[in-house]
C-alpha cells in the first residue's frame, strides 16, 4: 500500500505527464495556428493551453496556497470558460480575437502554475485537494480531445487542406481502410430491469464524473444492436439516394438546418469534399480519397437520425448502448465500441434520478448543461485512455459535428 508521500508522488508524476501531453499535441502546429478560431464552437489551441492552466490556478492554487502569486490578474476573465461563480468571462465567440497574451506568455503562464502545483503536491495535500487535482487532470484530458478536434477543424476548413504532420497515434484518424467490413448484422439483447450508471463505491474506475452517477435501474424492451458502425460507403448510398432532400427522414430542426446550409451547399459529412464528381475527405494527413469502408465520421445527431430512418432502423438509447457494451460476449461480436468514434444515442442529456452536482462552483462542471443536448457513448480515436468506459456520458448539441462522431443503428425486437 502506498504511503501518503508515495500517493502524492504518483499524483505529481501524473500531473507532469498530463500537462506535457497537451504541449505534445500542439507541437506540430505553426505559431500562426495557435490563435485561429474559424467557428464559434472551436477554441484556439492557445486558449485551451491557458484555460486548463486557469483551472488549476483558480480551483487549487488560489484557495489552497496563501503565498501563491497570481501570474496575471486579467487571466481570470480571459480564460474562464463558463464558471459564473468565479466571475464574468471573455465571450466564447471572441476567443480568436485575442492576439495578446502571446503564445510565449501563455507558455510562461503554464510554467508558473506548474511550478506552484508541484510545490502543492509535494506538501502532502489532504484528500479533498487530491480529488480536485484529479478532476483537474481529467478536465485537461477532456480539453486534449477538444484540442485534437479543434486542430482538425482549423486545418480541415482551410481551403489548402494542410496536413497535421506527426499526428500522435491516438488521434491520427486511422488508416484508409480498403478491406470490406463484415456484413451489417445485429446482436440481440433481452429486455427487463437493468442497472445503469455507477457509484464511486462500485466502479472499477478510479475516477468518475458526477453525471455518471448514481447507479439506478431502467426498464428496457428487447432490442437489436448493430455489431459495427455505419461506413462511408453506406452513408454515401444515403447521400446518392437523396437523403438530404427527403423531408420525411428529418426532424424539423434538422430539416431547417439542411435548408439553412448548415451541412454545406452540397450536404455531406463535415470533411467530405467533391472534386470532379469524386468524393474526398479531409483527414489529419491532408485531403484523401474517401475511404469507403472506414466508419463515417463527423456527422450531427440530425444526420445520424435521418440516416437511421432511411435505413429502417433507429439510434440506440444511451441505456441500450451501455447494457450492450457491458454484456457484450464473444457470441455477440459487437465491435467498435470504443477507440473509434463517439456514437450518437437518441437520449437527451438529463440528470439521473438522485443526481447531485459537485458542491460549490465546481458544481457547474456538468449539471448546468443538462438541457438541449444529446448523449453520445463510446469514445473516439481522440479520447484519452480511461475516458471511454461504458458509463461515460459525452454530450453535444444536435447540429454539432466537429467532434469524431459516428452512427450505430438499433431496432426493437
Amino acid at each position: 500500500m502506498l504511503t501518503q508521500r508515495g500517493a502524492n508522488d504518483v499524483l505529481a508524476q501524473a500531473y507532469t505527464g498530463v500537462r506535457q501531453h497537451s504541449l505534445d499535441i500542439c507541437a506540430p502546429l505553426a505559431v500562426d495556428d495557435y490563435g485561429v478560431q474559424p467557428t464559434d464552437d472551436v477554441s484556439p489551441p492557445k486558449w485551451h493551453l491557458a484555460h486548463t492552466t486557469w483551472f488549476f490556478e483558480t480551483f487549487l492554487l488560489k484557495p489552497e496556497v496563501p503565498t501563491y502569486s497570481v501570474f496575471d490578474a486579467a487571466f481570470e476573465y480571459l480564460f474562464n470558460s463558463y464558471y459564473n461563480g468565479v466571475g464574468e468571462q471573455h465571450p466564447r465567440t471572441q476567443r480568436g480575437s485575442l492576439s495578446r497574451p502571446t503564445l510565449e506568455q501563455v507558455l510562461s503562464y503554464r510554467e508558473h502554475v506548474d511550478i506552484a502545483m508541484q510545490e502543492l503536491l509535494h506538501a502532502l495535500p489532504n484528500e479533498q485537494v487530491q480529488q480536485s487535482v484529479v478532476l483537474g487532470l481529467h478536465h485537461e484530458q477532456q480539453h486534449q480531445e477538444l484540442l485534437a478536434t479543434d486542430i482538425k477543424y482549423i486545418l480541415g476548413t482551410n481551403p489548402t487542406h494542410p496536413a497535421y504532420f506527426d499526428a500522435p497515434a491516438e488521434f491520427a484518424d486511422g488508416p484508409n481502410e480498403t478491406r470490406r467490413p463484415m456484413p451489417l448484422t445485429y446482436a440481440e439483447f433481452a429486455g427487463g430491469l437493468r442497472d445503469v450508471g455507477c457509484d464511486a463505491s462500485d466502479s472499477s474506475s478510479s475516477f468518475l464524473f458526477d453525471n455518471e452517477t448514481p447507479r439506478h435501474k431502467v426498464y428496457l424492451q428487447p432490442f437489436q444492436f448493430a455489431k459495427r458502425l455505419i461506413t462511408n460507403a453506406e452513408y454515401l448510398a444515403f447521400v446518392d439516394d437523396g437523403g438530404y432532400e427527403r423531408a420525411d427522414l428529418w426532424l424539423s430542426e434538422g430539416w431547417a438546418a439542411v435548408h439553412a446550409g448548415r451541412f454545406g451547399k452540397l450536404p455531406a459529412p463535415l470533411y467530405w469534399r467533391q472534386r470532379d464528381g469524386n468524393w474526398f475527405e479531409y483527414r489529419l494527413t491532408g485531403l484523401q480519397e474517401l475511404a469507403l469502408y472506414e466508419p463515417v465520421s463527423h456527422v450531427s445527431y440530425y444526420e445520424a437520425d435521418a440516416f437511421a430512418r432511411w435505413a429502417g432502423k433507429r439510434l440506440p438509447t444511451e441505456f441500450e448502448w451501455e447494457v450492450a457494451a457491458l454484456t457484450n460476449q464473444p457470441a455477440d461480436s459487437v465491435e467498435q465500441l470504443s477507440d473509434c468514434l463517439w456514437q450518437w444515442t437518441q437520449s437527451a442529456y438529463l440528470p439521473y434520478p438522485g443526481y447531485r452536482p459537485l458542491p460549490g462552483t465546481l458544481g457547474e462542471y456538468n449539471g448546468k448543461f443538462m438541457s438541449g443536448q444529446m448523449v453520445l457513448r463510446g469514445g473516439s480515436v481522440a479520447t484519452p485512455a480511461g475516458h471511454n468506459r461504458p458509463t461515460y456520458r459525452n454530450f453535444f448539441y444536435p447540429p454539432d459535428r466537429w467532434q469524431f462522431t459516428g452512427i450505430r443503428l438499433a431496432a426493437d425486437l
